[in-house]
């Protein structure tokens, strides 16, 4: 790399604030109705980004009833007050129902507790009621400070001072109930606690052929019934917005034994508390239990989750949403004029959006006006492009037609996994292969990579063959990093020998350049003139052509896991001999680095008994030395997990291969810490991706960071190493890959429709394509025209998405870096949508 290439990396993250400044202004911050995790993460990031831009920022205490009561409940915020907060779950703020505040009367008492702090500036985190209620406040607020100056309690200049209120909502709500965004704050964090359970629930299932009823939260919204059950293959759900139709009872029972006559050992069916039918009368989790064991006899238990959904650490997912939205809503507030309607940040895609929030909470009570009134097709298609599509993929993925009733096609398609494993590589191929035999097709499963697809290793896959293969992680079919360029006569010859009509690959960069050699052959080999597509999966997140790929949000969990977990047990090396003897933490994520996708299938291996462990210990073994961990991740030269999993975990620097650092820079990240570690502040977390200096290894860094934090604080070193592509995939792989999967299968079925009949060629660049998400479009994308926009030295695309978010990390480690503003700064109508089809995380 030469210097001119350095500096052009560096001078790409100098961008401006656009002059924004918050000099003068004060925000206030609460948290408002049912508590979600990562409400801690979104405070921390509008504690700290107001700061930041020079804005005084208060805490609002118990949410509306602090800022009616005033007091000791609104309290001027500092850096130090929210450290330490990103791996909590709830709300240090703390969050309460306020029938005071639906009054006039209260109103006003809060408009003059808020003037009297000179808070004009609101940012609500809650549901669409905390919402509303905002919205509603924000347009009172002129008349509440003019009979606030009548009744002599405030006078004319604050009036006039603060003529105006500004309102930012961010929607924190486990169920995920609120239209106008992809995902809430909370709600991935709900899926893990939920697919914990039922990751426990079917192994004592399946030794004792079992019927697990599994109640989940959602009394107006089947959202987290809907997920969990693709993300476990449930054999039934229930959800408020798509009753069963009449007669579901006897369907379910036939549904149940035709899987108990595949063998499978046992059934699971998910319930929302809010199920209802047809008729609208609730469908409970008892009524479904009595149901089977009076029609099937089969040994049938209830579990009802209940509050633990909205317990337990926040998800990385969820502290990176959190994260990225704090900081787009202080931006919004330093922006609003007194034009400006209130507005909620929202995530659409992968983008960061603001929508107008009276828009977004119409829609949302439309919603339930709809099921009120039956109109349940409405219902469904009123919550959104997420909802709709992971509804229909659950259709298509759990009900297999009679062989008699399914069209065939002729064709046959084959599925490979190649390069290395990553979490929900095995979510996809079920996936694939469901909807392959749903639309006709013999689906052809590949083992051992192109080497095993060179050998002959193709068998036919069924239906029952991929039950139960959503939440195992690695490879079933197995896979290598081969590649086929020295094999391609005999692939060919396979491809030939068995009627291979069109080839679908999961993988990572592996993967990627495989389908670039396929390319490259068909002029020679026309066997390979079939229409081939790539699935990103690969926990480096480096594939060219998607955002994310399936395997690095696993990885990424494995990250804050290890992280919190050597944390523990460093405490209580302090307080307990018996910890005194030599720990190695392993690790354990994915280098997502395959190009033309954002995230990777991965593994999302944690540390389990390690973590029991140290929560038995966690409250004797409180630290008190300052310590600073260096923990190297893997990627290859991609920085995706170094740099997400810092921002997740609230790292004080991340040293990655795509922003070039000296020295300088190293002594400059030492002292900056060293400064930080004098205050009230014990931990620090530096992060280092392996690939991203040859010179300053991760030795090298520690040592440095050891000597010139001696007297101040330690260090502690830990390389996670490839745990990180171990243990069961996350719910955000088990679905992201169930999704993307089965949108490549349909393009597959729609291109061999065009050309019927086994003669057809595909010569065309569009016939062979990477499917990705590239910001909110779910785009096919010809590995041709890819090849232009990647580094093939370093195993990387050229643009990645995440660099912009790199500065983000910066500033909520208190450093003096610029951030470039938002994609959208403008309010977008509830209904924009571009030409290409929409990605729905």
């Amino acid at each position: 790399m030469d210097d001119e290439d350095v500096a052009n990396r560096k001078v790409s993250f100098r961008k401006c604030l656009e002059h924004l400044s918050g000099a003068g202004k004060a925000i206030g911050v609460l948290t408002s109705g049912g508590d979600a995790q990562g409400m801690n993460a979104a405070v921390r990031a509008v504690v700290r980004m107001g700061i930041y831009v020079g804005a005084k920022v208060y805490f609002i205490y118990e949410g509306y009833q602090g800022m009616v009561d005033g007091g000791r409940n609104i309290v001027e915020a500092s850096w130090e007050s929210v450290s330490s907060i990103l791996q909590v779950g709830g709300t240090i703020i703390g969050s309460a129902r306020c029938k005071a505040f639906r009054t006039r009367e209260g109103r006003l008492r809060a408009a003059h507790n808020l003037v009297q702090r000179g808070i004009t500036n609101l940012c609500v985190i809650g549901g669409d009621g905390s919402l509303t209620g905002a919205n509603i406040f924000r347009k009172e607020w002129s008349g509440l400070l003019e009979e606030l100056a009548q009744n002599g309690e405030i006078d004319k200049e604050q009036v006039q001072k603060h003529s105006y209120l500004n309102v930012v909502g961010m929607v924190g709500s486990i169920d995920n109930d609120f239209c106008g965004t992809d995902m809430t704050i909370g709600t991935d964090s709900a899926l893990h606690r939920i697919i914990e359970v039922v990751d426990a629930i079917m192994t004592t299932a399946q030794s004792h052929q079992r019927t697990f009823v599994l109640e989940v939260m959602g009394r107006h919204c089947g959202y987290l019934a809907l997920v969990s059950a693709l993300a476990c293959g449930a054999d039934w759900v229930f959800l408020p917005e798509s009753p069963p139709e009449e007669g579901w009872q006897e369907n379910m029972c036939i549904k149940l034994s035709e899987n108990r006559a595949r063998k499978k050992r046992l059934n699971i069916i998910i319930v929302a508390e809010g199920a209802i039918d047809t008729q609208n009368k609730p469908i409970t989790s008892e009524q479904i239990k009595e149901l089977v064991v009076k029609q099937l006899g089969y040994d049938t238990r209830v579990t009802i989750l209940g509050h633990v959904q909205r317990g337990g650490t926040p998800s990385a997912f969820d502290r990176i949403l959190a994260s990225r939205m704090g900081v787009e809503a202080v931006v919004a507030l330093l922006q609003a004029t007194p034009e400006t309607p209130a507005c909620v940040v929202s995530l659409s895609g992968n983008q960061a959006v603001r929508l107008p929030l009276v828009e977004c909470v119409q829609m949302t009570q439309d919603v339930q006006r709809a099921m009120d009134e039956r109109r349940f097709k409405d219902a469904v298609r009123l919550r959104g492009r997420s909802f709709e599509s992971n509804l229909n993929t659950y259709k298509r993925l759990a009900i297999k037609l009679p062989d008699d009733q399914i069209v065939k096609s002729n064709c046959n398609v084959a599925i490979i996994n190649v390069g290395a494993p990553a979490a929900g590589m095995n979510a996809a191929v079920r996936s694939a292969v469901r909807v392959g035999i749903a639309d006709g097709h013999k689906m052809l499963a590949i083992y051992d990579g192109f080497e095993g697809f060179a050998k002959g290793q193709i068998k036919e896959i069924g239906w029952g063959d991929v039950g139960g293969w959503t939440g195992q992680g690695g490879s079933i079919l197995g896979t290598k990093r081969t590649l086929p360029g020295k094999s391609l006569e005999d692939i060919a010859a396979q491809m030939r020998k068995h009627s291979i009509n069109a080839l679908l690959i999961v993988g990572g960069f592996e993967a990627y350049l495989g389908l670039l050699e396929l390319s490259a052959a068909r002029d020679k080999y026309e066997e390979l003139c079939v229409p081939m597509v790539m699935v990103p999966a690969t926990v480096s997140n480096n594939v060219p052509g998607s955002d994310f790929s399936i395997g690095a949000d696993t990885a990424l969990n494995t990250i804050t896991d290890a992280f919190e977990s050597a944390i523990l047990f460093a405490d209580a090396r302090d307080h307990h001999q018996e910890f005194c003897v030599p720990i190695c933490v392993l690790p354990a994520t994915i280098s997502n680095n395959v190009p033309g996708t954002d995230l990777s299938m991965g593994s999302d291996t944690g540390l389990n008994a390690v973590v029991e462990t140290c929560d038995r210990i966690k409250q004797s073994a409180s630290g008190t030395k300052r310590r600073v961990f260096i923990i190297e991740t893997m990627g290859g030269y991609c920085g995706y997990l170094a740099n997400m999993g810092g921002l997740a975990a609230g790292a004080d620097a991340a040293y990655i291969f795509e922003e070039p650092f000296d020295i300088r820079d190293l002594q400059s990240n030492v002292e900056h810490l060293t400064e930080k570690m004098k205050t009230t502040i014990q931990r620090g977390l530096v992060l280092r991706n392996e690939s991203c200096n040859e010179n300053y290894t991760t030795d090298f860094i520690y040592q440095l960071y050891s000597e010139e934090g001696k007297g101040v604080f330690d260090c502690r070193k830990n390389v996670l190493g490839h745990m990180q592509q171990g243990g069961a995939p996350s719910p955000f792989d088990r679905n992201f890959g169930t999704k993307i999967s089965a949108r490549a299968m349909q393009w597959i079925s729609t291109k061999l429709k065009e050309a019927p009949g086994k003669g057809k060629r595909f010569m065309s660049d569009d016939s062979i394509c990477v499917l990705g998400i590239s910001k909110r479009n779910l785009l096919f994308q010809p590995v041709a025209q890819l090849r232009q926009e990647t580094d093939f030295e370093h195993r990387i695309p050229k643009e990645q998405w995440w660099l912009k978010l790199r500065p983000l990390m910066k500033i909520l480690a208190k450093y003096k870096v610029s951030y470039e503003v938002s994609d959208s700064d403008q309010l977008e109508p509830m209904h924009h949508r571009g030409h290409e089809e929409p990605a729905a995380i």
